[in-house]
């Protein structure tokens, strides 16, 4: 088991920002190697993200990555050598510091991946590669040149939203499943749960995508389909130049979102274990009145960034400790949520 001092202990508080707070509550048997699959992804999503480096070098970056990690053969010689161009051309091109803790730390996360069990490393690596497409696709999709792109269609950003963030709640349950036996009540069927997970980490997704509109925009990206702008008379162009007229196109994915988190809300309540019901409810509950608050924003506050503040993550973290022991309390705490 990790130890708090290390990769699993504040490295991972700090990159993981509220998703901590999850990781922090699950079972034992399941911690562990969540923590490692999320720290992989988030090293993978800073390579993505790291503008100063060049598009091409973060590709072949985050190609090199997911061949360490897919390798039948650990090869610590090629390892070493990755990690050195993560050193030297990554972490020092870092504005948050976990961030570039984790780039320099990542021989230590390759040491910890490989003490997972064949099984749990086998999961990790059916999860990772999904998630790498999702950001190459990203660096591919929108290069950093200061113009603004949009996806092309709805079904770009459903697979989007699947690539980066689906496939994890299908990681989830299946995990889960093998893991720990009674994780889900007997009503609840891997193919169901499989589903119900998807469904939950796409809603999980949109949150972020609304949520994080005026960031993207000032990095070029615009995840809401071109098709769709066109639909209501406009142009790429005409969203960079007064963003407010995107708001008519978000209006449908956020319907889009709250469905996929009310489909999240199903799965809570067919986890059996409570402690598992707990971590699973957080992000769900976080999203959805996050979700709320964007939906009540005006447009200025919304490009700033929409965040639940700490002081009502306590009490949202409060109120699930006592929802989860009730049946349909995660249900009747989220509606809520949603209400408040």
């Amino acid at each position: 088991m990790m130890e708090e001092h290390e990769l699993g202990g504040k490295l991972l508080a700090g990159v993981s920002r509220s998703f901590y707070l999850t990781l922090k509550a699950l079972p034992g048997g399941l911690r562990e190697p969540l923590s490692i699959a999320y720290l992989l992804a988030r090293a993978a999503d800073t390579i993505a993200d790291t503008a100063q480096v060049a598009d091409a070098m973060r590709l072949v970056s985050l190609r090199e990555l997911e061949q360490l990690v897919q390798t039948d053969v650990r090869d610590e010689i090629r390892e070493r050598e990755f990690c050195t161009v993560m050193q030297r051309d990554f972490a020092t091109g870092q504005t948050n510091t976990d961030e570039a803790e984790l780039m320099r730390r990542l021989r230590e996360l390759f040491d910890a991946f490989y003490k997972l069990s064949p099984r749990q490393i086998a999961n990790i690596r059916s999860v990772l590669s999904p998630i790498v497409r999702g950001q190459k696709l990203d660096i591919e999709r929108f290069p950093a040149d200061g113009k603004l792109r949009a996806l092309g269609t709805a079904s770009e950003l459903d697979e989007y939203t699947w690539l980066v963030a689906g496939c994890v709640g299908e990681f989830w349950t299946k995990l889960c499943t093998e893991e720990e036996p009674t994780a889900f009540t007997k009503d609840a069927s891997l193919e169901k749960m499989t589903e119900l997970g998807r469904r939950y980490g796409q809603g999980l997704q949109l949150v972020n995508i609304l949520r994080d509109i005026g960031k993207d925009f000032s990095m070029g990206r615009c995840y809401f389909p071109r098709e769709e702008i066109s639909a209501h008379g406009l142009t790429v162009e005409s969203v960079r130049l007064d963003s407010a007229l995107l708001a008519p196109v978000c209006e449908k994915w956020q319907q889009a979102c709250r469905e996929h988190l009310h489909r999240g809300i199903d799965y809570v309540e067919l986890v059996g274990m409570k402690r598992l019901r707990y971590a699973t409810a957080l992000p769900l509950l976080i999203g959805l009145r996050t979700l709320t608050l964007i939906e009540r924003a005006g447009w200025p506050e919304w490009l700033r960034g929409i965040k639940v503040s700490r002081g009502e993550i306590g009490r949202i973290m409060f109120d699930a400790g006592i929802a989860v022991l009730r049946t349909g309390g995660v249900r009747k705490l989220a509606h809520k949520l949603i209400l408040s």
